[in-house]
């Protein structure tokens, strides 16, 4: 039986969780409510195709399914999720042994020149596709913190979680990231904060 959306939002996580143990169903709504976000995030911090970054979500969301019952209710559910979903995607670039070295991204790329220049809807699309490009080429573990606070919202805190280090070690980590992303921009010349 599936179970309708508008009863999806009326629950929270948590008893989603509760449901989903008792009746599998509710998982789908676990699914529904978070697909978007994981598939972007997966794409955020690799260089996937979509139907690879559906794969990897695939086997997070198996592998939640799996731990579910292992889930400490205390603790904030997403970061979990996320926990998961990062692990199953750095395991993927593993096995395939790339971590993106498979496609090089330049912020030189023929692509960019074929952008119209002229309404703020395009700026905002370039800055993004610039803001890619540039943390492409950066490496994973400043990736992955810029991705998560300043694309994904998370808090520190949440962050500390999801990567499972201090969150002082998150602070120093987006600092220098941070300051590396910026340094980034200026050597090819880029200003994305006009």
């Amino acid at each position: 039986m599936a179970i309708r959306a508008e009863i999806c939002n009326e629950l929270s996580d948590i008893e989603i969780v509760k449901k989903s143990l008792d009746d599998i169903d509710f998982f789908s709504c676990l699914y529904d409510r978070y697909e978007q976000k994981f598939l972007r995030y997966i794409k955020r911090i690799t260089v996937v195709k979509q139907d690879e970054a559906e794969d990897i979500l695939q086997e997070a969301f198996i592998k939640i399914w799996r731990n579910l019952n292992d889930f400490d209710q205390s603790l904030k559910l997403s970061s979990w999720l996320y926990r998961i979903v990062h692990n199953e995607t750095i395991s993927y670039w593993r096995k395939k042994k790339s971590f993106g070295k498979d496609r090089q991204v330049s912020l030189e790329d023929d692509h960019f020149e074929s952008i119209p220049y002229e309404s703020e809807e395009v700026d905002e699309e370039l800055k993004e596709m610039f803001t890619h490009s540039v943390l492409e080429l950066m490496p994973l573990k400043y990736k992955t913190v810029l991705v998560l606070k300043f694309l994904e919202g998370m808090s520190y805190d949440e962050i500390s979680d999801v990567l499972k280090i201090p969150e002082g070690t998150v602070a120093t980590r987006i600092n220098r990231a941070k300051k590396s992303f910026i340094q980034m921009t200026k050597k090819e010349n880029i200003s994305l904060f006009e």
